[in-house]
């Protein structure tokens, strides 16, 4: 599964539903070397050229759920919408 935010394309997506914890990586988690925190609180991972390769979201589910949607500001404020997110609680 995937999820497509602004125009980033996140690859690998576990949820973990007993913490309500979004994790959303392009490609290996390992490859993140620099490490920061959106004004909203998520945690941001960067590779070596300082593109976003993750986020870390808490609270995800209860915040779609709540019918919000999930704002990251990674310099640019990005709105995430329910709809992309859906398929990933469902999955689970």
């Amino acid at each position: 599964m995937s999820v497509t935010i602004g125009d980033i394309t996140f690859d690998r997506v576990e949820y973990d539903t007993v913490a309500d914890v979004l994790y959303l990586h392009v490609g290996e988690p390992s490859r993140a070397v620099a490490f920061d925190e959106s004004p909203e609180g998520y945690a941001l991972r960067f590779d070596g050229e300082a593109k976003l390769i993750g986020v870390t979201i808490i609270g995800a589910r209860q915040i779609i759920e709540s019918g919000q949607h999930l704002i990251v500001t990674v310099p640019a404020r990005i709105e995430i919408e329910p709809k992309p997110l859906g398929a990933v609680f469902s999955a689970v």
